[in-house]
C-alpha cells in the first residue's frame, strides 16, 4: 500500500484513544483545564457514569470567540510560553484534550471572560467543528460532553458498570482536589453527590487547610494520625502528611503522590516510600500518605506519557534521598506513638461483645405450672439453699484493697463500689445502668486512684494477663501492652544502633562466588562497589558480564543465596538507582534476630520488669509498633471505658 496522510478526523480519534480511554480520563483533562484557568469552584455532573453526559462548570478566566475556535484544534494551547517543553508550569500543555474528546463525542463549549458583554458557544460533533455563536452564561466556562464514544462504539464495550465509571471519575477529581485545597469541588451523578468539597482557606482554629482537605478525602482516621512533612534540599521541597505505621493497608491505594501539583504514579517515589517504612511494616502492608514534591521544571520531565501520570527526574538520587530522609525523620519524631485506630478498634470490639444478650441464669424464673398441675416447672430447676447463699455472697461488697504485697501481687481485690445488681429493681437480675448517686461515688474513687499515678505516657504496670499482656494505669485511662511485640521493637532498635556504631560485620567466603549477569547489570554493580562494601557486600568485576563476590554481611549467615541477592541488587539499581534490596535483606535478618531474642509470650514478669519495659518503650523511637507494623500497645481512655458501662 502506498504511503498516505490520514484524515484529520481519524487522527483525532487515534489521539483520543491515547488521551481518553474512559470517562474519567475526559473528566481529568477538563478539570485540569479549569484549574489552569484559575477557577475557584469546579462542578462536575455525570450521567450514566459519564457515558451519556460529562459536564464541567468553572468560574475561571473564560475564552473569547476566537480562542474557542482555536481551543478545539490539535496542538493549540495557551499554557506553553515559548517552545521549551521543560518550562511547564501548568497541568495541561499538549493541546490534545478538547479536539480528542470532540472527535469521539458531541462536545459543546460555552465560555465568557470577565468584563465581556456576552458568552460564546461552540459545538464539535464527531470531529466536525461548528462556528462560535453568542450565548448566555456567567463568567467562566461550561463544557458538555454528550454520548462519549458514539463515534467509536467499539470503545463502549470495554467500559465497566455505571457505578465503576463514576468511582473512577470521583477518584480523579479527589486527586486533583488534594493538590488544590483552596478550590471547591463537587461531583454529581444521577441525583447523587458522591463528592462535595468546600474550599479550604484556613479556619478560625488555625487548622491546616491541606490537612483538612486530606481528611475530607482520606478520612478522619488519617487526619488524626498524620505526621506533617516539610523538607527542602537543593531547591527541591517535599511537604504533605504521612500516616503512622500502625495505620496501614494491604494495597498502595492510600498513597497519593504529586509532582508540581500533578498526580503521578512513579516507581521511584513509591520505592522511596517503601524504603522509608521498611523498618516499620511487613512487606505486604502499605502506609497511607499524601506527599507533594515541588521541583524546578528543568529538573523533571512531565512529557513522558500521554496521560502525564509518569515523570522522569534528572537527579533521581536527590529525590529519593529527600523522601527517605524526611519520612524517617518524621517517623522518629513520633516516638512511641501508635495510631488512635488501635484503641478505637478495641472499643468497637468491646461494644460488639457487649451487645450480645446476657444468658439467663437458674435464678431467673417465674412460676409457670404445667398442664399437669403438679406444681413443678419443666426445664427450670429451683435454686438450692447453697446456691442462694453463694449468690448473696457474690453480690456483697468486697473488702477494701490493702495495696500490693512485697512480691508484687495484690493482697486482696481492689475495692469496688457496691454491686450494680444492688440498685436493680427487686427480682430483676440483669445488670442495668448505675444510679446517679452510685455512679458519682465510683467516679470519685476512680479519680482518687488516678491521682496517685505518676505522669508517665504509658502509665504504671498493674498486672500481667495470660502471661502475655501488661496492663498499666495512666492518669486518664489504661494501656494494654503486648510484651513480646514491644520487646521485639526494643531489641531491633538496639541491633540497628550497634550496626551504625560498629558497622556491618563481614564474613569472607572460603571460595569466592562468581555471579553471571547481563553486561550492563554487572557494570552497574561494579560502579557502586564502594557503597555496597559499606553494607558488607564486597564484589568486583570478573570479566565481561560477571562479578565475583568475596565477602558478604555476616548477618546473612553461611546459607545465604548469594546469586539471588546480587541479582536482586542489580535489578534494584536498574529500576531505582539504589541498593535497596541489600538493605531490605539485612533489615529482615535483624528483624528475625530481634524476634528470637525478645521476651516471649508466656513468660511471667515482675512489676519491676514490666515498668522497666514501659519506661524503655517511652524512650525508644518507633516503639508503638513492632517490626511488622502491628501495634505494641492499646490505649483506652477512661472516658471511653465509662461509656462502655453507660456512665457517660
Amino acid at each position: 500500500m502506498p504511503i498516505r496522510l490520514l484524515p484529520e478526523t481519524l487522527v483525532n480519534r487515534i489521539a483520543a484513544g491515547e488521551v481518553v480511554e474512559r470517562p474519567a480520563a475526559a473528566v481529568k483533562e477538563l478539570v485540569e483545564n479549569a484549574l489552569d484557568a484559575g477557577a475557584r469552584r469546579i462542578d462536575v455532573t455525570l450521567r450514566d457514569g459519564g457515558k451519556a453526559l460529562i459536564q464541567v462548570v468553572d468560574d475561571g478566566g473564560g475564552m473569547t470567540a476566537d480562542e474557542l475556535s482555536l481551543a478545539v484544534e490539535r496542538h493549540a494551547t495557551s499554557k506553553l510560553p515559548g517552545d521549551d517543553l521543560l518550562n511547564i508550569h501548568t497541568l495541561g500543555f499538549r493541546g490534545e484534550a478538547l479536539p480528542s474528546i470532540g472527535a469521539v463525542s458531541r462536545l459543546t463549549i460555552t465560555s465568557r471572560q470577565p468584563g465581556s458583554d456576552s458568552a460564546w458557544a461552540l459545538t464539535v460533533e464527531g470531529g466536525a467543528k461548528g462556528r462560535p455563536v453568542p450565548a448566555a452564561h456567567p463568567v467562566g466556562t461550561r463544557i458538555e460532553v454528550r454520548d462519549l464514544f458514539y463515534a467509536t462504539p467499539a470503545r463502549l464495550k470495554f467500559l465497566k458498570t455505571t457505578r465503576t465509571e463514576t468511582d473512577h471519575a470521583v477518584d480523579v477529581v479527589q486527586r486533583l482536589a488534594m493538590a488544590h485545597p483552596e478550590v471547591a469541588f463537587t461531583v454529581a451523578d444521577e441525583g447523587r453527590t458522591p463528592l462535595r468539597l468546600p474550599a479550604q482557606r484556613g479556619t478560625l482554629n488555625g487548622e491546616d487547610p491541606l490537612l483538612a482537605r486530606l481528611g475530607a478525602i482520606m478520612g478522619r482516621e488519617f487526619q488524626e494520625n498524620a505526621l506533617p512533612i516539610d523538607a527542602r534540599r537543593e531547591g527541591v521541597r517535599l511537604y504533605g502528611h504521612i500516616g503512622l505505621p500502625t495505620l496501614n493497608k494491604n494495597t498502595t491505594a492510600g498513597q497519593y503522590l504529586f509532582v508540581n501539583g500533578r498526580p503521578v504514579r512513579d516507581k521511584l517515589l513509591l520505592g522511596a516510600v517503601r524504603g522509608a517504612y521498611a523498618d516499620f511494616l511487613a512487606r505486604d502492608r502499605h502506609p497511607l500518605l499524601a506527599l507533594f514534591l515541588d521541583i524546578p521544571c528543568e529538573d523533571v520531565d512531565v512529557n513522558v506519557h500521554p496521560a502525564k501520570t509518569e515523570v522522569r527526574f534528572r537527579d533521581q538520587g536527590l529525590v529519593r534521598g529527600l523522601i527517605v530522609g524526611a519520612l524517617k525523620h518524621a517517623l522518629a519524631g513520633a516516638g512511641h506513638r501508635a495510631s488512635t485506630t488501635v484503641g478505637q478498634a478495641a472499643l468497637a470490639s468491646f461494644r460488639a461483645d457487649g451487645a450480645r444478650p446476657i444468658p439467663q441464669t437458674a435464678f431467673q424464673w417465674q412460676p409457670q405450672p404445667h398442664a399437669g398441675g403438679g406444681g413443678s416447672w419443666p426445664g427450670i430447676t429451683r435454686p438450692t439453699a447453697g446456691q442462694v447463699e453463694a449468690a448473696r455472697a457474690f453480690q456483697a461488697p468486697v473488702a477494701a484493697w490493702e495495696g500490693p504485697t512485697a512480691e508484687g501481687s495484690a493482697a486482696a481485690q481492689p475495692a469496688y463500689a457496691p454491686s450494680i445488681l444492688a440498685d436493680a429493681p427487686h427480682g430483676d437480675m440483669v445488670p442495668g445502668p448505675l444510679s446517679p448517686g452510685l455512679a458519682s461515688a465510683v467516679a470519685a474513687m476512680a479519680r482518687a486512684n488516678a491521682d496517685d499515678v505518676p505522669d508517665f505516657p504509658l502509665g504504671i504496670a498493674r498486672a500481667q494477663v495470660h502471661q502475655t499482656y501488661i496492663v498499666s494505669q495512666t492518669r486518664d485511662g489504661m494501656v494494654i501492652v503486648d510484651q513480646h511485640a514491644a520487646h521485639e521493637r526494643l531489641v531491633y532498635e538496639r541491633i540497628k544502633q550497634s550496626m551504625v556504631a560498629q558497622g556491618v560485620k563481614r564474613q569472607m567466603l572460603l571460595i569466592p562466588e562468581v555471579v553471571e549477569l547481563e553486561e550492563a547489570a554487572a557494570s552497574r554493580l561494579a560502579e557502586r562497589s564502594d557503597e555496597l562494601a559499606e553494607l558488607g557486600l564486597c564484589l568486583e568485576s570478573f570479566g565481561t558480564g560477571a562479578v565475583v563476590v568475596r565477602e558478604i554481611p555476616a548477618l546473612l549467615g553461611a546459607k545465604a543465596d548469594i546469586k539471588a541477592l546480587v541479582t536482586d541488587i542489580a535489578d534494584e539499581l536498574a529500576e531505582l538507582g539504589d541498593q535497596h534490596a541489600l538493605k531490605e535483606r539485612l533489615e529482615e535478618v535483624c528483624s528475625s534476630m530481634a524476634c528470637h531474642g525478645s521476651v516471649r509470650a508466656g513468660r511471667v514478669l515482675t512489676l519491676g520488669e514490666m515498668d522497666a519495659l514501659l519506661r524503655e518503650m517511652e524512650a525508644t523511637p518507633h516503639s508503638g509498633q513492632c517490626n511488622h507494623g502491628r501495634p505494641t500497645y492499646v490505649e483506652l481512655k477512661l472516658a471511653d471505658i465509662e461509656r462502655l458501662f453507660g456512665r457517660r
